[in-house]
């Protein structure tokens, strides 16, 4: 039991990481250089990026496996030391998880929905509809909730060893 314990952890604490620095990317780099673009190129900038990102790396090895992941640790150490660490990164992550499917998808989706940008005959509402500012503060929400759990699983890992 001990193996699937830590190899829970340890794979709930990578996945945390990559969406953590997914989310991460994206406050500080993409969506501050994509407000620096006229609407066409951020339109079609964003279109792309947004289907490039569901894949299978991303879904399977960071999105929903951070969520499956920290499920399966939480599961594995019930009475355990390190159990109020991986709970609070649990939550922490549904929170994630929760706004990521209620408010940035819905947008990215809306964002797709409007066609090429070569045909859009207005970019400018097509973009104001998108609500940059919405997406990229929500986005923040995620950046510190998952960044968050992060730490918190790296802690459990730590407690973990402490008391093995």
């Amino acid at each position: 039991m001990d193996v699937l314990r830590i190899v829970s952890l340890m794979a709930a604490t990578m996945t945390m990481g990559l969406v953590a620095g997914v989310f991460g990317l994206y406050a500080h780099t993409v969506m501050p250089g994509l407000a620096k673009t006229d609407d066409r190129t951020f339109i079609g900038a964003f279109q792309s990026m947004d289907r490039a990102i569901i894949n299978p790396w991303f879904m399977g090895g960071g999105f929903v496996g951070a969520l499956i992941f920290t499920i399966l640790a939480t599961a594995t150490h019930i009475g355990r030391p390190e159990l109020p660490w991986v709970v609070v990164a649990l939550v922490l992550y549904i929170v994630t998880f929760v706004i990521t499917i209620a408010i940035n998808v819905p947008l990215n989706d809306a964002l797709k929905a409007a066609g090429d940008p070569d045909s859009i005959a207005d970019l400018a509402a097509v973009r104001a509809r998108f609500d940059e500012a919405r997406w990229a503060s929500w986005n923040i929400v995620r950046v510190l909730a998952s960044t968050t759990a992060f730490g918190l699983l790296a802690w459990a890992l730590v407690v973990h060893g402490k008391s093995s």
